[in-house]
């Protein structure tokens, strides 16, 4: 990741220049996305700050915030791939489908075989309609679940397309939870779509078993192209501001489309040029100027770039 030095701060930090960037963080568990969106808005100075789409507060790992004019990547980069490690406790169900709520039920697990949870698990991947969790910011007739959940309402989600690219167990274990429930604690990996729950994916294995699941332990370990190995926690971003600048960030992201002067400049003022055909139609590509510098994102809509975000 590269570091925008910026001016220093009297902490120690540094404000990221004027065009921004991409500040990639290790969320810990027991921060909502909006704490840590209010903390960097501290460590960096500035309003403008936001992310790439949410954690729930229990999990840990990849949260992708942008500073300043990368806010504006944000929208685009909420839609691409995610990658998670996680434990799924098969033997109880709760009220959140993870650990954070209350324990709605228990089953003795220890008669679940691997194979059958192999067969469960293929059920889970690939294009698959999948039912949110309950206890969610989804918006119910403007209402979000979560409180009409709280509230003791009975309601339904309607099913939702998702796609689930792989689903893998790497450890299956017996264990015995607090109130001495035999379960059972799967070790696995999701990688998936925008929009998927990992938590209502151990809610359909363990209802698929007949012993009812929930998420115990998560951590996102990839947002698109922005792995854990490159995210920083917010005591270490407090003692240097690590940002990606917004340049490098679109091109890590997106397609990379060069420009000559005279092209970038028809772009700049808003005349919609030709795009080779080799940029898939309605797929975000990163524009850049003769200079390398980012000029926004397009599409190709008619064999002809269409505007989604401009940079200069």
């Amino acid at each position: 990741m590269s570091t925008n030095a910026g001016q220093k701060t009297p902490g120690g930090t540094s404000r990221p220049e004027a065009g921004g960037g991409l500040v990639i963080v290790d969320k810990p568990s027991g921060f909502t996305s909006h704490d840590v969106v209010a903390k960097m808005r501290g460590i960096a100075r500035t309003r403008r700050v936001g992310h790439a789409g949410t954690l729930d507060p229990m999990a840990t790992g990849v949260l992708v915030l942008g500073v300043e004019k990368a806010t504006k990547l944000l929208g685009h980069l909420a839609l691409t791939e995610k990658e998670y490690l996680g434990t799924i406790r098969l033997g109880q169900n709760t009220l959140t489908d993870d650990a954070e709520g209350e324990i709605t039920s228990s089953t003795d697990a220890t008669g679940v075989t691997r194979p059958a949870v192999d067969a469960g698990i293929a059920k889970l991947t690939g294009e698959i309609m999948q039912v949110p969790s309950k206890v969610s910011a989804i918006k119910i007739k403007g209402v979000r679940s979560y409180k009409r959940a709280r509230d003791g309402e009975d309601f339904e989600i309607p099913a939702r397309p998702v796609t689930v690219s792989s689903f893998q167990v790497y450890d299956m274990r017996e264990a015995e939870a607090e109130d001495g429930t035999k379960v059972v604690d799967l070790v696995v990996s999701v990688v998936c779509s925008s929009g998927t729950y990992i938590r209502a994916l151990a809610r359909d294995l363990g209802a698929d078993l007949g012993v009812g699941g929930h998420l115990t332990a998560l951590r996102r370990t990839r947002v698109g192209p922005y792995k854990i190995d490159r995210a920083r926690t917010l005591d270490q971003l407090q003692e240097e501001l690590a940002v990606m600048p917004i340049g490098e960030a679109a091109a890590a992201a997106f397609p990379r489309w060069d420009l000559d002067a005279r092209r970038a400049s028809l772009l700049a003022n808003g005349v919609r040029i030709e795009m080779p055909d080799a940029y898939e139609p309605g797929r975000t590509v990163a524009v850049f100027g003769p200079e390398g510098t980012l000029l926004g994102l397009v599409e190709s809509k008619g064999g002809k770039a269409k505007s989604l975000a401009v940079f200069v």
